[in-house]
């Protein structure tokens, strides 16, 4: 395991890495690069919501699978530019963890990385002693680690599913239970949320695996959430279930262009629209056990033609 720390301030921020990137700009035209600091871009309602709601406008985040430049480090963006204290996690990506790490520091942003399995009880464990050992506290966790393996039906083993299952069920309860106990104990409560997946509700073929691993994620959010609210009313737990998000390298562009025409807004989406659902979703007082689909209406729509071959007066 790894942890990385430099400056603790967070007072003066330059914006150069974190909003000024190729990737983050794209994603987020709206915003005015002449900030100069965390002041300047937050707003007095935005500190007021965060001491309200954990007791600091510095409140500390911690998000998995947050290392490589994926919907976890979008995640932990949009947390930095809004105040959080970052906890970066890695697994196999370290190496960018630690220079993103570095960087954030170096640009005010104050952040550690921890590294290693989700699915690990022992070191799930040792993560949280680390967190509290830096900051005192844990006001937010979004469980953004995840794994995601294509395997048609007749090669897919029992390994393939231990695997999956393991990860992405097993993962999530360990840091959510790990995390929700500790967050009980503190006056201020904390928020958690998880990162599911829209097509649990309607699968496509050769991930099979993957979806009974994925399809625990609704269950997780409430289960948690009464869990953890009985013992401490400030906990709140949620999750996001995202698509289609970030589609994958090598889909040729009419593929791309078919999956987007069964996306009732006809675009993709980005891993920002997941970081602000999350972001919402953590500073929400007032809900919790929530599963929302942020897929642009994919979840409930699959296309005109489709919809109406049931309906032959459609094509008279």
């Amino acid at each position: 395991m790894v942890v990385i720390s430099s400056s603790r301030s967070v007072r003066f921020l330059s914006f150069a890495t974190l909003l000024n990137s190729k990737a983050c700009m794209s994603q987020q035209p709206w915003v005015i690069d002449s900030f100069e600091s965390l002041d300047d871009y937050r707003s007095p309602e935005t500190s007021h919501q965060l001491r309200s709601l954990f007791g600091t406008n510095q409140p500390v985040a911690w998000i998995t699978g947050s290392a490589a430049d994926r919907v976890g480090r979008a995640v932990a963006r949009r947390f930095a530019m809004h105040g959080y204290k970052i906890v970066i996690h890695a697994n196999r990506s370290v190496e960018e963890g630690e220079r993103l790490v570095e960087t954030w520091n170096r640009e005010g942003i104050e952040s550690i990385l921890i590294s290693g399995p989700i699915d690990d009880e022992t070191v799930v464990q040792e993560w949280i002693k680390q967190i509290y050992d830096r900051f005192g506290r844990l006001d937010a966790m979004v469980h953004a680690a995840a794994a995601w393996e294509p395997h048609s039906l007749e090669t897919t083993t029992a390994k393939n599913v231990v695997d999956q299952v393991s990860i992405n069920t097993l993962g999530t309860f360990l840091c959510a239970q790990h995390a929700g106990l500790a967050m009980v104990k503190q006056v201020t409560g904390g928020s958690i949320v998880l990162i599911g997946d829209w097509a649990i509700s309607r699968p496509y073929r050769d991930f099979a695996a993957y979806f009974a691993s994925k399809g625990s994620i609704p269950t997780l959010t409430r289960a948690f959430a009464v869990e953890l609210g009985e013992r401490n009313p400030k906990v709140r737990v949620n999750s996001v279930l995202p698509g289609p998000v970030k589609l994958v390298e090598g889909v040729s562009e009419s593929t791309q262009t078919a999956i987007l025409k069964q996306c009732l807004l006809h675009r993709e989406g980005t891993a920002d629209h997941v970081a602000r659902a999350a972001l919402f979703l953590a500073e929400h007082e007032f809900l919790t056990g929530v599963c929302l689909p942020v897929d642009g209406g994919r979840s409930i729509y699959s296309g005109a033609i489709a919809d109406a071959i049931a309906h032959s007066s459609y094509f008279e």
